[in-house]
């Protein structure tokens, strides 16, 4: 009858919405992180020789008030690739959504601290996410190609996103971060990557671009 045929009908629907977001979540995964395999490095030495690090921003405190290890890993990554010369400047590309959060300054001032000269660091205040510094890299900076400089599964994304954009991307993996804050970041991850691709899709863009700025 007409209830059991409308019954049949809606529950097929539901198990194609679940196969397709299944097939969309576990896929997006899939293909990001074999495309980035063979563009990531752990070792400063096996790293290639590019003008620019591409130095991804995040907070520098934790939610309880303390150091953020995300933070912390990326700047000593930062500072080993200038320090061995596979990296002339370091573009911080990052959020400053308000006058009291400003993640590019904070990372300038903790490279500096470490001993980057000033003039080798260029500030992206408008990274609000990975779309956006990878997009403004390529279209306010100039930069065809980069190093990226995060965890590795930031980079796989970063990477993806930067080809997207039809740059040359490597990615220098910081030390990953394997406390509780980890496994939630990393959960995270996956429906970060499942917006690329819906990204792609609608042509998605910087929220904003602007003149452009000239590195070195």
């Amino acid at each position: 009858n007409r209830t059991r045929m409308i019954k049949r009908y809606w529950k097929r629907f539901v198990l194609g919405m679940l196969l397709a977001l299944g097939i969309w979540f576990f896929g997006a995964n899939w293909v990001i992180e074999s495309n980035a395999a063979d563009k990531l490095f752990n070792s400063v030495a096996a790293c290639p020789k590019v003008k620019i690090g591409l130095l991804l921003g995040t907070s520098k405190t934790g939610r309880g008030g303390g150091d953020n290890l995300y933070f912390v890993h990326r700047i000593e990554a930062a500072v080993a690739l200038f320090k061995a010369g596979k990296i002339s400047y370091i573009i911080v590309s990052g959020d400053n959504g308000t006058e009291s959060y400003n993640e590019p300054k904070d990372m300038r001032d903790a490279l500096m601290a470490a001993g980057i000269p000033e003039d080798h660091i260029v500030l992206d205040y408008a990274g609000f996410r990975t779309l956006d510094s990878m997009e403004r890299a390529l279209k306010v900076f100039g930069q065809q190609e980069v190093i990226v400089i995060s965890q590795q599964f930031h980079n796989e994304r970063a990477i993806y996103i930067g080809e997207h954009f039809g740059m040359t991307v490597y990615g220098f993996n910081a030390k990953d971060v394997t406390t509780s804050r980890g496994f939630r970041t990393k959960f995270r991850e996956r429906f970060a990557r499942m917006k690329v691709f819906w990204d792609i899709l609608w042509g998605v863009e910087s929220k904003y671009l602007g003149e452009t700025v000239k590195v070195g």
